[in-house]
């Protein structure tokens, strides 16, 4: 009871600190994010038939690296063929199949299986769990390019461009015990209000006893530190500081 009660206290100091960062965010001048309009010519392989005049797609966020491209490549083949939702399911099943198997996760890792071999094993997968022809596609370019065992970064990276897609805000607030139910619909609705209309809040939970008390919210980039053991070493570096009895 008493560390739920110091959750409340604390959450209603996050309002403040969020809304004075908030003002000041909106008054300096901020960078647009650049679109990756320049992707890997693999993502041609992942859409099925091509259409007469296809609309650009670009990706919500630009994201950089071998995994990057991958997923940013899936993203707008997905969009292009209208199976947006459908390959996020697929993928992330996928994802979730390979670390409850260890024979699956070990077969993605093994570069010393053939492509053939690795390419109608994924065929086959996908035939079995009727995933979409885009689904199966990036898989086999991922089994040629013996790029499978990336598939949870793949994964991962693709869940940046998801959650863009869907204009939700990823926030995570680490305590020492989870937030009942009742303080964590005050934060999520607190940074809402921050975050504005347009956008969701999709926050997630971590229990850190390391922390001491308090709480530390992450989210948008920024990290608001609000936690006992920050609060204990700011305090001991204060007191370390000598002291200018000049000034007293």
């Amino acid at each position: 009871m008493a560390m739920t009660n110091r959750l409340r206290s604390t959450i209603p100091h996050l309002r403040k600190v969020l809304a004075s960062d908030a003002v000041s965010s909106q008054r300096s001048n901020g960078l647009s994010v650049p679109l990756c309009a320049n992707l890997t010519r693999s993502e041609r392989h992942f859409a099925t038939a091509p259409e007469a005049k296809e609309a650009k797609v670009k990706v919500p966020v630009a994201l950089f690296g071998g995994s990057g491209n991958y997923a940013s490549a899936l993203y707008i083949a997905a969009v292009k063929a209208k199976e947006f939702d459908k390959v996020e399911e697929e993928l992330y099943a996928l994802v979730e199949a390979s670390k409850n198997s260890p024979t699956f996760s070990q077969f993605t890792k093994d570069l010393s299986v053939s492509t053939n071999i690795r390419i109608k094993a994924i065929k086959d997968i996908c035939a079995e769990g009727k995933f979409s022809d885009v689904t199966k596609n990036f898989l086999v370019v991922l089994a040629e390019n013996a790029r499978l065992r990336h598939i949870d970064t793949i994964a991962k990276r693709f869940v940046e461009l998801a959650m863009a897609h869907k204009g939700e805000v990823k926030a995570t607030v680490t305590t020492v015990i989870p937030i009942p139910p009742e303080e964590e619909k005050e934060l999520k609705d607190t940074l809402q209000e921050i975050i504005g209309k347009g956008k969701k809040v999709k926050l997630e939970q971590k229990v850190d006893p390391s922390i001491l008390g308090g709480l530390v919210v992450e989210f948008d980039k920024k990290v608001f530190d609000m936690s006992i053991k920050t609060r204990a070493k700011q305090m001991e570096r204060f007191l370390r500081e000598p002291v200018n009895f000049d000034i007293l």
